[in-house]
């Protein structure tokens, strides 16, 4: 009889955590578990799935063998040209950051870039706050708003929570400019989102922000809020964020469509 397919698909969690416990202490669980295991699911797949070129990297630091990985990213449906409202009637710039409020994701970075920018904006925050492991401190959107009011730019900052999928489809549709100062991402689904609704990106090298990037739909920020900042200057002109938002989309066209996705897939398991 013929033996089945034997994929592993990584989400992420090869050495993520590497990423985003700074202590050697907290990266020990992890360490003794694949010592423990000798990584034996990952040695005996037959094929490798990753999301992303970043996560191909990690799946080589791994240990696992170059012709075993396959980079078939997760796509999104129903990708359509979101019309943008008149640039030249918007004098505040509309800022948008999307994600679960983590330490990881250093929303505190974004909320310092804003702050010294030169002209009129406005920074929506969504999600709920959540610890990225058990071992995170808890706390964090408290800290955040507290440094708004240090900064002194708590009535241009807002914090909606947890938003249902309409909702967040009106926030990328009001948004000019897309935001994420994440330390890791094996791939990043608000990434994804923010650019299928045409915005055009600030990012951290994370996830997929560098292959957007490639596609010019992406501003890639060195890891500094300063850095970030000025990546965000150079978007108030609004004829660049309109073409940096059209790349974006075209990007995740090119990249990130489900039927092709779904092909790859089958392409893969009929090759084994």
């Amino acid at each position: 009889m013929k033996r089945r397919p034997f994929v592993l698909n990584t989400h992420g969690s090869l050495l993520g955590y590497k990423k985003y416990l700074s202590s050697s202490l907290q990266r020990l669980p992890y360490q003794f578990y694949d010592l423990a295991t000798l990584k034996t699911s990952a040695r005996r797949a037959q094929a490798i799935v990753v999301s992303s070129k970043l996560e191909y990297a990690d799946a080589l630091e791994f240990g696992i063998e170059k012709n075993k990985i396959h980079i078939i990213p997760m796509g999104i449906d129903g990708i359509e040209r979101i019309v943008r409202k008149d640039e030249a009637e918007t004098k505040t710039l509309q800022l948008l950051f999307v994600g679960r409020i983590a330490r990881v994701r250093r929303v505190e970075w974004v909320l310092r870039a804003v702050q010294k920018l030169s002209f009129p904006w406005r920074l929506t925050v969504v999600g709920g706050e959540a610890e990225t492991t058990s071992v995170a401190r808890s706390g964090y959107l408290e800290e955040l708003k507290a440094l708004c009011r240090t900064l002194e730019i708590e009535d241009r900052v807002r914090f909606t929570g947890f938003q249902n999928s309409d909702e967040l489809k009106t926030h990328y549709q009001r948004a000019d400019v897309f935001i994420y100062a994440s330390r890791y991402e094996n791939f990043s689904q608000p990434l994804l989102e923010a650019a299928a609704a045409g915005l055009p990106l600030v990012s951290t090298p994370v996830g997929i922000a560098s292959e957007i990037a490639e596609d010019g739909g992406a501003l890639i920020a060195n890891e500094t809020p300063e850095d970030i900042g000025s990546c965000i200057e150079s978007l108030k002109d609004p004829d660049l964020r309109l073409q940096m938002g059209m790349a974006a989309q075209k990007s995740v066209q090119k990249r990130f469509d489900w039927n092709a996705i779904m092909q790859s897939y089958v392409d893969l398991y009929q090759s084994l």
